[in-house]
């Protein structure tokens, strides 16, 4: 079967044979697949872009907003429909986020705006105790259910009005997307604070994700700080992600936690590693390697792609596995080789701008390969938007569209990501 081509068809009825994905003209990059023919990126970057705009944006546009008490329905069926209505912080910024990065970036449409206001105006209500210490979940009217332990829910208020300041040129939404990140620099050393479950001083530990995901922040809300608070946040998140977590004497593969020390943890917590955060962290560095015109920066995150590629990957069933001990034991999560929608959208995002950036064939190689499993296992052939959970065989374990966890972000950001990485990359080889 030829590279692309059952997924194409499957997705979207076109009418080609089965070689006409593939194109046999020379590329910036040479690397050669099936038959000597190689990737044909135009009908990639129009696979990605419609995927976005004509399926995932109006499901979530007409499906998920509460029109009564406003912000978003996160749990939606796949029929679409709401099962459960209560509303998730974290996911209601990165709607907001979400919606307001399109307008910006990709057209003034006011539909996309209202969608946005109309959720930063139930957070900015509802979401926080008066202080910006944003709570976990709220019910649908917004009364507080979950206390403000989760720093995530700090995050995504802060990349939510950090975006939509730019919009709206409002600057109530610019001071609260301030304000909250000077909390979560303040929140670095106990994220969760007086919610930590952990016993005070018996196994002190730090984690990957908060700079991992400050990496990204940083560069999304660069507009709304000082130049040296800039810097400094990036040069702290580059030493921490490139210097601390990933290890090399491990074989280049990234670590979930560690002593504070630096030194390696003997326990379930200290062996996790989650090769999802791990790529998603690679595409963030790569994107600070652009803005600080580092060639030794994304040349190390494309290898350490790699790494995570070839450890994370299910050489049995094909995916990714969602965690694995560094060591080999069995991890504490049982929904450890479960295969989640967002692992393997972020590492197409990081193929891609590895490949567009460096030309790594590798790059490409690996693209092409999960590009199959992720389109043919996680792309529902009838109802809109994206299943998010599959056993390790690549099954579908829950229908859902929407959940707890899964939101208008990761399928959404991650299509938009890729279309414009495509784009870049038909552009350079034209």
């Amino acid at each position: 079967m030829h590279l692309f081509a059952d997924v194409f068809k499957f997705a979207y009825n076109l009418k080609f044979n089965s070689t006409s994905l593939l194109v046999t003209r020379n590329l910036k990059y040479s690397y050669f697949v099936k038959n000597i023919q190689m990737v044909n990126f135009d009908i990639l970057e129009k696979l990605y872009k419609k995927e976005l705009l004509e399926n995932v944006v109006p499901f979530w546009l007409s499906k998920s907003q509460d029109i009564k008490n406003g912000g978003y329905f996160t749990c939606l069926d796949r029929q679409c429909n709401v099962y459960d209505t209560d509303k998730f912080i974290w996911l209601q910024g990165r709607q907001v986020w979400f919606f307001s990065m399109l307008y910006n970036e990709v057209e003034k449409k006011q539909e996309w705006l209202d969608c946005a206001i109309q959720g930063a105006e139930f957070l900015k209500k509802y979401g926080h105790d008066g202080n910006y210490n944003w709570y976990f979940s709220l019910t649908q009217e917004g009364k507080p259910l979950v206390e403000p332990y989760n720093i995530f829910s700090y995050i995504f208020a802060t990349m939510a009005f950090g975006q939509l300041s730019l919009a709206t040129n409002n600057e109530e939404y610019a001071e609260i997307a301030k304000k909250t990140f000077n909390k979560i620099l303040k929140k670095k050393d106990n994220p969760k604070g007086k919610w930590n479950k952990a016993y005070p001083g018996t196994r002190q530990l730090k984690g990957f994700s908060l700079p991992m995901i400050l990496s990204n922040l940083t560069l999304e809300i660069e507009h709304l700080l000082d130049k040296e608070l800039v810097e400094s946040t990036m040069n702290e998140c580059i030493h921490e992600v490139m210097e601390v977590f990933l290890r090399p004497e491990l074989g280049g593969i990234i670590l979930e936690n560690l002593n504070l020390d630096g030194t390696l943890s003997d326990t379930f917590d200290g062996r996790l590693v989650n090769p999802g955060h791990g790529l998603e962290s690679m595409w963030f560095i790569m994107d600070m390697g652009v803005r600080l015109n580092r060639k030794d920066l994304i040349e190390k995150a494309v290898q350490t792609t790699l790494t995570l590629m070839d450890y994370g990957w299910d050489k049995e069933h094909g995916g990714i596995f969602y965690f694995m001990d560094r060591k080999g034991f069995p991890p504490q999560q049982l929904e450890w080789d479960q295969k989640l929608w967002w692992v393997h959208i972020e590492a197409l995002i990081a193929l891609l701008k590895g490949y567009q950036l460096t030309g790594s064939e590798g790059c490409l190689a690996w693209f092409t390969k999960l590009h199959d499993y992720t389109w043919k296992h996680f792309k529902d052939p009838i109802y809109p938007e994206w299943w998010g959970y599959l056993n390790r065989k690549g099954d579908v374990l829950l229908d859902l569209k929407g959940g707890k966890w899964k939101g208008c972000f990761h399928v959404p950001r991650g299509l938009y990501q890729c279309w414009q990485t495509i784009e870049k990359i038909r552009q350079s080889i034209a």
